[in-house]
C-alpha cells in the first residue's frame, strides 16, 4: 500500500472522532508541555546564576572562614581563626590583587520618618562597586576614609530607597538603623530578583567596620573578595593569597587551612552539575505522563480495532496482507503521538514564556528538548501501538466479516 495513503486514512479515522483523539493525546500533550517548559525554566535559570556570576568577573576569589568539604559545606572548629581587617589589608598588599572588599553580614530595622522596612544590611569596602560591576545610580559611594572612621554613612538598594522615600530624593537625607543614625550618600542601580525571587536591590550597604562596631559588636568577617589583576594567573593569584592567609593564621606547613579560597569558575561548575541533575531528574518525572499517555493510546487503539473489525476483514478479504494492516494502525497510532506532541510543544513554549513574563526569569528554550520530546512522542507511538496493530493484522478475514 502506498505509504502517503496509509497516513491519509489514518488522519481521516483520527479526524472522524474528534474529541476522543484529543482526550487520547492528553496525556502525550500534558507530558510534552511538562518537559519543554521545565527544561526551558531551570535551563534559564542556570543561565540567569552564571551570568550573575560572571559578572563578579572570571577573576574573582572569595575567601571564607573554614574548611570546604567535597559536598561545598564549609566546616568551622574551635581552632578556626575568622576573617579580619588585618587579613584584607594584607591581601590587598599583594601586586596580583586589584580590588579586595570584605564582607559583614546582617538583618536590621531601617527608619525613615513614620516608614520602616526589615532588610539585609551589607558591610563593605570602597571596591564592592568595582568587584562586583555594580555602581551607584545616584549619589556616590563610600571611600576609604569612610571605612577608617566607621562613617554613619549608607547607600540604598533601588526597592529600600522606593519603600522609605518613594518618588523623593534620599540623598543627603537621615534614617536610623538600630540605635545609630546615617545619611544616604548614594543609590544603587536596580538589578532585579535572584531565580530564587530574591530581591537583590532590598538592601542596604554600609562600610563593614561600622557593621561590625554599631551592629554585629564582632571583628570578625562573613567573607572576602578579591578582584585578581587580570595580567596575573588566577591560580597563582590564589596560591598567593593562601599563603599570606596561612601566614596570618599563623598555619604552619603541616596544617590544615582554617580558610577556603574559591574561584567563580568553581561555582559555575558547580551550578552547573546541580542544574544537569535537576534537569534530568524533572525530565524524567514529566516523563511519566508521556508513558502514561501511550497506555491511553494503546487502549484507544484496542478499542479502534474492535469498532473496525469488519473493515479490517472487508481489506483483507479483497487482498489487503497482514503487514498492510499493522502498518495502518501503527501509522494511526504514531500521528496520535506525533499531534499531541506538537501541541504538547506549543504549550510548553507558551508556558515557559508565561513564567518568564510572570516572574522575570530568562527562560532558554532548548531545541535540543524540542526534537527529544518529538522523537520519544513517535517512539511513545510505535511502542504502545505495536499490540493493537498486531492484533488487527492476526484477524481472520472470514471471523472479521461475521463481526457484528
Amino acid at each position: 500500500m502506498n505509504p502517503l495513503l496509509s497516513i491519509d486514512i489514518s488522519y481521516r479515522a483520527i479526524r472522524s472522532n474528534k474529541v476522543r483523539s484529543f482526550l487520547t493525546t492528553l496525556g502525550i500533550i500534558i507530558g510534552v508541555a511538562a518537559v519543554i517548559s521545565l527544561v526551558s525554566i531551570t535551563g534559564g535559570a542556570k543561565k540567569m546564576i552564571e551570568g550573575q556570576l560572571a559578572s563578579l568577573g572570571a577573576n574573582s576569589l572569595a575567601v571564607k572562614s573554614g574548611k570546604i568539604t567535597k559536598s561545598g559545606k564549609t566546616l568551622l572548629g574551635g581552632n578556626v581563626k575568622p576573617l579580619t581587617r588585618k587579613d584584607v589589608e594584607a591581601i590587598r598588599n599583594l601586586e596580583s590583587v586589584k580590588y579586595v572588599s570584605a564582607i559583614s553580614n546582617t538583618t536590621a530595622n531601617v527608619v525613615s520618618g513614620n516608614r520602616n522596612v526589615f532588610t539585609a544590611v551589607i558591610g563593605t569596602g570602597k571596591d564592592f562597586i568595582f568587584i562586583n560591576d555594580w555602581f551607584p545610580e545616584r549619589g556616590t559611594f563610600f571611600n576609604e576614609i569612610d571605612v577608617r572612621e566607621a562613617a554613619l554613612v549608607c547607600v540604598l538598594g533601588k526597592t529600600v530607597k522606593e519603600n522609605l522615600f518613594g518618588s523623593q530624593d534620599p540623598i543627603g537625607k537621615n534614617l536610623r538603623i538600630g540605635k545609630y543614625t546615617y545619611r544616604v550618600i548614594g543609590v544603587m542601580s536596580p538589578i532585579g530578583p535572584t531565580p530564587s525571587g530574591k530581591d537583590q536591590d532590598d538592601i542596604v550597604l554600609l562600610p563593614y567596620t561600622s557593621v561590625q562596631k554599631r551592629l554585629v559588636g564582632t571583628r570578625s568577617l562573613d567573607r572576602i573578595t578579591i578582584f585578581v589583576d587580570p595580567s596575573y594567573d588566577l591560580a597563582l593569584a590564589q596560591g598567593q593569597v593562601e599563603k599570606v592567609l596561612r601566614r596570618q593564621h599563623g598555619i604552619k606547613d603541616e596544617m590544615e587551612d582554617d580558610f577556603s579560597v574559591r574561584t567563580q569558575q568553581t561555582q559555575i561548575n558547580t551550578i552547573k552539575n546541580v542544574s544537569r541533575i535537576l534537569t534530568v531528574l524533572l525530565g524524567s518525572i514529566a516523563s511519566i505522563s508521556l508513558v502514561v499517555g501511550g497506555i491511553g493510546i494503546m487502549n484507544i487503539m484496542l478499542v479502534s480495532v474492535g469498532e473496525r473489525t469488519r473493515e479490517i476483514g472487508i481489506r483483507l478479504a479483497v487482498g489487503a496482507k497482514e503487514k498492510n494492516i499493522l502498518v495502518q494502525f501503527l501509522i494511526e497510532s504514531v500521528l496520535l503521538s506525533l499531534v499531541g506532541g506538537a501541541i504538547g510543544t506549543a504549550a510548553g513554549i507558551l508556558i515557559s514564556k508565561l513564567a518568564s513574563a510572570i516572574t522575570g526569569w530568562p527562560t532558554q528554550i532548548s531545541v535540543l528538548s524540542i526534537i527529544v520530546a518529538f522523537l520519544f512522542s513517535a517512539l511513545v507511538g510505535i511502542v504502545f501501538g505495536i499490540y493493537p496493530a498486531k492484533k488487527a493484522a492476526a484477524l481472520n478475514p472470514i471471523e472479521a466479516l461475521r463481526y457484528e
